[in-house]
């Protein structure tokens, strides 16, 4: 990828019976971006986010808010080459994390993607992350293991292994490194 590119994503999410769009701005070796998300399990909520990354794909920033009936929460999750705070505070558990994972979000399976370029090299083996985990709606922070295995290319994208827990799928990536389908999870809609 060379010079800079303005995307733009939508996505039906299954899981919570609602709807991603993600305005993606990539430069060489990192991203920004803005989503909104709604949807309807576990409850009803809107969600708002703005994501920053440094150098090399690595998360330096995720702002998020939800909105539900009963209130309205903000997080902000901020990484610095592994060290990480949850609204201000340090968390040492996420330490050596270098990525987010925002739920029931498709653009945040990019970053690993993008800095190992596992949309360009099949067959390179597992890799194998630790994550900070945004559950959605309720923004809870956790630590979480996740492996990303290359599969296969194809003509217009290639597909990778997610492996988390008991959870696996293989996910289809665009040439960009932007998820195209996420079975399970997410398709894309196209206008």
């Amino acid at each position: 990828m060379s010079g800079s590119r303005r995307l733009v994503r939508t996505w039906e999410v299954f899981p919570g019976s609602g709807y991603s769009t993600a305005w993606v701005d990539l430069t060489q070796g990192a991203l920004t971006a803005r989503g909104r998300s709604v949807g309807l399990d576990p409850e009803p909520y809107w969600l708002t986010y703005a994501l920053e990354t440094s150098d090399g794909y690595v998360t330096s920033r995720l702002h998020v808010t939800v909105e539900t009936a009963a209130s309205t929460r903000e997080l902000d999750l901020r990484g610095d080459r592994g060290r990480w705070t949850v609204d201000g505070a340090h968390r040492p558990d996420l330490d050596g994390a270098v990525d987010c994972d925002l739920g029931l979000c498709p653009l945040t399976n990019t970053m690993p993607v993008l800095r190992h370029g596992l949309h360009r090299r099949p067959g390179t083996g597992p890799h194998h992350f630790l994550m900070a985990w945004v559950s959605v709606p309720d923004l809870a922070v956790s630590a979480n293991r996740q492996t990303y295995t290359p599969l296969a290319r194809g003509d217009h994208g290639a597909r990778v292994r997610y492996e988390s827990g008991g959870f696996r799928a293989d996910i289809g990536f665009d040439d960009d490194g932007l998820v195209l389908d996420y079975p399970s999870l997410a398709a894309p809609l196209t206008a």
